[in-house]
């Protein structure tokens, strides 16, 4: 991997910090806001599920080449990348709409955003819109399913597991270099280019003791107790008011997650509560879309945020 050419940004970021409802979170900033209008507004993206905010910087990067340099700003949810963990031995979702909402209020208090959120972030953003209308100009989830339907019967066995995790420590595995760290996320996404992964590995991993640690609480791979209600969720999908592009890869199957505990005709049904909707399909994509296919996704982006 030594000899692969680096993957050069074409447009460059801003670290920063900012302390959300007790916990310092880290945000990547594209642009300043002298770029900001009211049709061009800020465009907040958030990650999903153990990745980090500078994910996006593929598909900021093409929508750059496409001539769209507007603001930008990535946030690490709690637990994950730069920003603090979440102080406790658990995580649950409402925290992930706090920070979300404390962050919107911090960084544009009187004006809508364009909110996109991938994965475990595509979920949050469809119920911050919801409750939340008016602060949402467009709206776009990547990849967002949510979860399989749950049984009230499932209530104990999902208590049962919680309360013995409590009782392990969790760890995340360890690796003894970057480039070792860049392997694990092409075996884990092949389409992931060697200088894409290169250039990732230090924002998904730090070194300490001579090891790459990834940058994600182990908290949160323990059992949530909470049953996941796909009534509300669909209540709070039903109040989104922004426009929404939904946005999948052709080659991502939710079959291997889930089984046929949540069949495609299940989440078919979820997305047709949604008032104003768009969708779109990216050639030669799986879940990590935005690493896969950037340049087209950037073109669906530019599009729909026109």
């Amino acid at each position: 991997m030594s000899n692969t050419p680096a993957y050069v940004e074409r447009r460059m970021t801003r670290s920063e910090f900012i302390t959300l409802r007790g916990l310092r979170h880290h945000v990547l900033r594209w642009g300043d806001a002298s770029l900001i209008t009211p049709e061009r507004p800020l465009l907040v993206m958030l990650h999903g599920w153990m990745d980090v905010g500078a994910s996006f910087q593929f598909a900021v990067d093409a929508l750059d080449a496409l001539g769209d340099q507007r603001t930008v700003l990535a946030m690490d949810w709690r637990g994950f990348g730069l920003s603090d963990n979440g102080g406790g031995d658990a995580y649950w979702f409402p925290d992930y709409l706090g920070d979300l909402d404390a962050l919107l209020d911090a960084v544009s208090p009187d004006a809508p955003v364009d909110l996109l959120g991938h994965s475990m972030g595509g979920n949050v953003v469809m119920s911050y819109a919801g409750v939340r209308p008016q602060r949402i100009r467009r709206l776009i989830n990547l990849e967002g399913f949510g979860l399989p339907e749950t049984k009230p019967e499932m209530a104990p066995g999902r208590l049962v597991a919680w309360l013995d995790e409590l009782k392990e420590e969790q760890r995340l595995k360890t690796y003894p270099s970057l480039e070792a760290v860049a392997e694990r996320l092409i075996k884990t996404n092949p389409r992931l280019s060697t200088a894409k992964a290169q250039w990732l590995a230090p924002h998904w991993a730090h070194e300490f003791d001579g090891q790459w640690l990834i940058l994600g609480d182990p908290a949160h791979k323990r059992t949530n107790p909470i049953l996941y209600r796909r009534a509300e969720i669909l209540a709070t999908w039903a109040a989104i008011e922004a426009p929404t592009l939904w946005v999948e890869g052709d080659s991502t199957d939710i079959t291997k997650w889930w089984g046929d505990r949540y069949p495609r005709a299940d989440f078919e049904s979820r997305l047709a509560v949604v008032k104003d909707l768009k969708q779109a399909r990216l050639s030669d994509a799986g879940h990590m879309l935005h690493h896969d296919q950037p340049e087209a996704l950037a073109e669906h982006l530019a599009s729909f945020l026109a």
